[in-house]
């Protein structure tokens, strides 16, 4: 029995509008090429907390896992956001950095390898 879709004609509620969550917004990270992470990470994230603060105390806690993570230089790594290079400031908000609800942050470092070379 062949089954067929019904996503074109479904009109369930969207349950990750940005207000439904209480002023936070989800922030997706890709650390690019490092597949330990096999999907981006998601964090929820007050819009007006500084990009430096997002950095030091979310989003590097969460990348400690990973081998290469000791010497991870964020000061000499590259930014995506949602499709287009980008230089956080980091002492500005989220919000005035662009960083939205939903919005895709990839971290670039050219200088780290992957997985491949991480030996674990």
């Amino acid at each position: 029995m062949s089954v067929q879709a019904n996503y074109a004609n479904y009109r369930g509620p969207v349950r990750d509008r940005a207000e439904n969550f209480h002023g936070q917004q989800l922030v997706y990270v890709m650390w690019e090429r490092h597949l330990l992470f096999c999907a981006p990470l998601t964090f929820l994230a007050d819009p007006a907390m500084t990009f430096d603060a997002f950095r030091n105390e979310v989003l590097a806690p969460a990348l400690a896992p990973h081998p290469e993570s000791e010497v991870l230089d964020f000061t000499a790594a590259r930014w995506r956001l949602d499709g287009e290079d980008v230089t956080p400031r980091g002492e500005a908000s989220l919000a005035d950095n662009g960083i939205g609800h939903k919005s895709q942050l990839r971290l670039i470092t050219p200088r780290l390898s992957e997985l491949a070379d991480a030996a674990i």
